[in-house]
């Protein structure tokens, strides 16, 4: 297909802040962008199976250092194009001059999408390396979230760390900086994945205490593969529990079973967290679908 005008995509996009602010519940998912045609079918495999169960927006990441940034950009306009799902496109700071930000912002603009997560974004090839800012880039995130609301009409959002960031400090400065990136105008944040709803809570609580009533949506991952879930909690500094971890070893050889303890553990999760109040759930699918479903299935109204 030539990519170009959105041809199905409204004039005029619904803001996710707005949406999270209905009431309703609401289930969005985040994929990566294709690295090959394998995985361009296997996306949008998954986009068409979302799109037809109503999904209420779709998120595109942006790689590690802005390393997937075309291709970023190619899924997001494809998508406005060829879809009738709203989609959120992830933008980063790293490795980028204040010039290249203001650019893929208004490339976003042009092709429909009006709805970004801006992330500070970790260094390419080692999250836990030193940070380093572009010299003519920025340095935090409240930053860019101030850029992408200067540069037009967009619903902006953040993320937010339930354990807290591994740069910082404590975790009570986490929160100050969570609240200073909504005083920036920041219209709604989504979690890093977490296991542990009282870590959501204990979060949620602390920034409604500052006077901060951004919405703050859950990000869910139905365990799928051990090895690949340890791998993203040592890269992350993610929290795996021991109890989890333990029931999953004892079915290791059984796909399966990893994926049935997946989707029940994600599903228990998920039905709390909308009890609590949540404004719904967020999840990362690793661009398949199959344990997101069913735990949306288990999940809605």
């Amino acid at each position: 297909m030539t990519l170009g005008v959105p041809s199905v995509m409204p004039v005029k996009a619904a803001k996710i802040g707005d949406l999270l602010r209905s009431g309703d519940p609401k289930f969005s998912f985040e994929m990566f962008p294709p690295r090959d045609e394998k995985d361009d079918r296997i996306l949008w495999r998954t986009i068409r199976n979302l799109e037809q169960r109503g999904a209420d927006f779709v998120s595109i990441t942006y790689g590690a250092g802005g390393s997937t940034s075309k291709k970023t950009v190619e899924t997001t306009e494809r998508l406005n194009a060829d879809t009738t799902l709203l989609t959120m496109a992830h933008c980063t700071a790293v490795n980028h001059s204040v010039a290249e930000l203001r650019n893929l912002i208004g490339h976003f603009a042009d092709v429909g999408v009006r709805n970004i997560l801006a992330l500070r974004g970790d260094p390419p090839g080692d999250p836990r390396a030193e940070w380093i800012a572009h010299p003519e880039g920025l340095r935090y995130a409240y930053e860019l979230v101030e850029l992408i609301k200067s540069s037009g009409d967009f619903s902006v959002g953040v993320a937010a760390f339930p354990e807290g960031h591994p740069r910082d400090e404590d975790w009570e400065t986490g929160v100050r900086h969570f609240v200073a990136k909504c005083r920036a105008g920041a219209d709604f944040a989504i979690t890093q994945i977490f296991y542990d709803v009282e870590d959501y809570l204990r979060l949620r609580d602390a920034v409604a205490a500052s006077g901060c009533d951004v919405p703050i949506l859950p990000g869910i991952m139905p365990v799928t593969n051990i090895k690949q879930i340890e791998r993203f909690a040592i890269l992350t500094g993610m929290d795996f529990p021991a109890a989890l971890a333990e029931r999953l070893r004892a079915v290791e050889g059984d796909r399966d079973a990893i994926r049935d303890i997946g989707v029940e553990v994600a599903t228990d999760m998920g039905a709390r967290l909308l009890a609590e109040g949540a404004p719904g759930l967020h999840f990362t699918t690793l661009n398949h679908s199959r344990s997101t479903r069913r735990v949306w299935q288990n999940l809605r109204p």
